[in-house]
C-alpha cells in the first residue's frame, strides 16, 4: 500500500533504523536521532544499490517519488542513476574549476606579489 503523508508525519523513531515502504523501491528511513531519509533501492546488472533521494520535509512524499520516477526512466534506458548522478557532479566541479573567473583570480594572485599595491588594485578594478 503506498505511503501517505500523514503516516510520515506519525512514524517515530526507535532503537534501530526503521524502513516505512512506499512502492517501487521508494522507502522513508528513520533514523534513531529522529531524521527522515528517503532511499530508492534499485539493481543494476545483478546489484543491489541504494540511491538517497534527500530528507523529509526537505523532500516532500511527491518530490521523493518524482525523483524515483525520473531515476526509473534511466534505468530503463540503461544508465545507472548513481554514476550519472556522481559524473554530473564531476563535471559541474570541472567547469567551476575551469571557468575564466577561476583562472583570473590564480593569474592576479601569481602575478600581483611582484607589483605595486596601486598598479594590483588598478588592474583588479579594471577588470571588474
Amino acid at each position: 500500500m503506498p505511503l501517505t503523508d500523514i503516516a510520515i508525519k506519525i512514524a517515530k523513531p526507535g532503537a534501530k533504523p526503521i524502513r516505512v515502504s512506499d512502492e517501487k523501491g521508494l522507502y522513508l528511513l528513520v533514523n534513531p536521532t529522529g531524521s527522515k531519509l528517503w532511499r530508492w533501492k534499485y539493481r543494476v546488472n545483478g546489484t543491489e544499490k541504494l540511491m538517497a533521494l534527500g530528507n523529509y520535509p526537505d523532500v516532500s512524499l511527491t518530490g521523493a517519488r518524482d525523483m524515483r520516477d525520473e531515476a526509473r526512466k534511466l534505468l530503463a534506458t540503461g544508465v545507472d542513476p548513481m554514476a550519472k548522478r556522481k559524473s554530473d557532479d564531476v563535471a559541474k566541479k570541472l567547469a567551476s574549476e575551469h571557468s575564466f573567473t577561476a583562472v583570473a583570480g590564480e593569474w592576479w594572485a601569481h602575478w600581483k606579489p611582484a607589483r605595486s599595491e596601486r598598479n594590483a588594485a588598478s588592474v583588479i578594478k579594471q577588470a571588474a
